[in-house]
C-alpha cells in the first residue's frame, strides 16, 4: 500500500472558539508532537483526512506535507464528536529516520484451523504485539496463517516468523491463538472412553 500523504497547514490562532471555526469550515484542528517534546499546531482538510485513515492501522505511518515541510508521522489518537461521529481534532507523533522507535502492531490471523473443522473452538487471547524497529522496517500488521493448528495446540509469540530487523518486546511466552474443545466435549469424550474400557475385575479374552 503505498504512504497516506496528507496536506496541514500550520495554525496560528488556538483556542475552542478558532477550533469551532475550522470545523465549520470543514477542516480539522490538530497537534503534531515531535519526539523532542515540541509540537506544532495544524490543521487538515477534514474529508481528505477521513479518506485517508480509512485502511491504516495504529502502526502506519502516514506523511504529512506541512506547508512544503514533510513529516512522518503515526496517527496517536483522534477525537470524535459523540453525536454524528465526526473527527473533531487529531494528534499525531512524529517518527525520525534512522531512529528505532517502539510501536504495537496488530496481529491479523487467516485460515480455518483444522481444531476447529474437527469440533475444537478457537481462542484469541492476544491481538497485538509490542517492537521495537526502525520506521523503515515497521509492518502495518502481523499475518499468522492459522490453518495447521490442531486442537489443543496454540501458537505463541515466540513462534512469530519475523524480520531479524525487528524486536520483539512483548512476553515471547504469550499465546496468540489456541484451539480447544469445550467442556461438554471433553466431557462426552471421557464418558465414551469409559463406557469402551472393560469394568474392574472383568476377565479380559
Amino acid at each position: 500500500m503505498s504512504q497516506v500523504v496528507l496536506a496541514a497547514r500550520n495554525r496560528q490562532n488556538k483556542g475552542s472558539s478558532e477550533a469551532r471555526r475550522l470545523r465549520r469550515s470543514g477542516r480539522v484542528p490538530g497537534v503534531l508532537y515531535g519526539r523532542s517534546g515540541e509540537a506544532v499546531s495544524l490543521d487538515l482538510d477534514a474529508l481528505e483526512f477521513k479518506n485517508g485513515i480509512k485502511n491504516i492501522s495504529e502502526s502506519t505511518i502516514v506523511k504529512i506535507d506541512l506547508e512544503g515541510k514533510s513529516y512522518d508521522a503515526f496517527v496517536k489518537d483522534t477525537q470524535r464528536n459523540i453525536l454524528d461521529g465526526n473527527i473533531i481534532h487529531v494528534d499525531f507523533y512524529e517518527v525520525e529516520s534512522g531512529i528505532a522507535l517502539r510501536a504495537r502492531v496488530s496481529i491479523h490471523l487467516h485460515g480455518n484451523p483444522i481444531g476447529v473443522r474437527e469440533g475444537g473452538v478457537l481462542e484469541v487471547p492476544l491481538h497485538e504485539i509490542e517492537i521495537e524497529c526502525l520506521p523503515k522496517d515497521l509492518p502495518e500488521r502481523i499475518n499468522v496463517d492459522i490453518s495447521d493448528l490442531k486442537a489443543n495446540q496454540s501458537i505463541h509469540v515466540r513462534d512469530l516468523n519475523l524480520s531479524e530487523a525487528i524486536r520483539i518486546i512483548s512476553g515471547l511466552d504469550q499465546v496468540i491463538a489456541l484451539v480447544k474443545f469445550t467442556k461438554e466435549e471433553t466431557a462426552a469424550s471421557a464418558t465414551e472412553e469409559a463406557a469402551a474400557a472393560p469394568a474392574e475385575g472383568e476377565a479380559k479374552t
